[in-house]
């Protein structure tokens, strides 16, 4: 046991710590991918620049930081797919275009189920190190899922479900 005496740093991946951390990996690249097709089809100017700094501020510091991490351990680093290009949502066909609702749903549905990962790979991390990097990104997500609960309320895009009241 004396190997896990000292730094975290330099103690070794366990295969679930190197599993989850290449594919969080993995599914953050993609995920990166997915926010700048969301940001083309943005038409509202508040969710476009939430998406835009959740995706330089979030989600591209997240896989820095896991990239980072598996390059030090020496873990060869998954795929990445290409960027997209820049376009104008006019130039989209309102038939293929996402509508701006929609786009929300589906970051939030991202932010969640980051949470749930993150909170998951604190839990079986053995590294302090790997617990509080995640335990960070859970935190980050969290906030700002309710920046776009905020965005979802003052636009009126929140649809709840029936209240029950008696």
């Amino acid at each position: 046991m004396a190997i896990l005496s000292g730094k975290p740093e330099d103690e070794p991946l366990h295969s679930g710590e190197v599993f989850h951390l290449w594919s969080y990996l993995y599914s953050t690249k993609g995920c990166l991918v997915s926010m700048q097709v969301f940001i083309n089809h943005c038409g509202d100017n508040d969710l476009k620049a939430f998406f835009e700094d959740l995706l330089e501020s979030g989600f591209t510091q997240e896989a820095q930081q896991v990239e980072t991490l598996l390059k030090e351990t020496g873990i060869r680093l998954p795929p990445a797919p290409p960027d997209r290009p820049n376009v104008e949502v006019q130039d989209i066909p309102a038939g293929a275009r996402f509508n701006d609702p929609e786009l929300a749903i589906l970051v939030q549905k991202e932010l969640m189920t980051g949470k749930v990962l993150c909170s998951y790979v604190m839990g079986i991390a053995t590294r302090e190190d790997i617990r509080e990097m995640f335990g960070d990104f859970h935190t980050q997500k969290e906030e700002n899922e309710v920046k776009l609960l905020q965005i979802m309320k003052q636009k009126g895009w929140l649809t709840l479900p029936p209240l029950n009241i008696k």
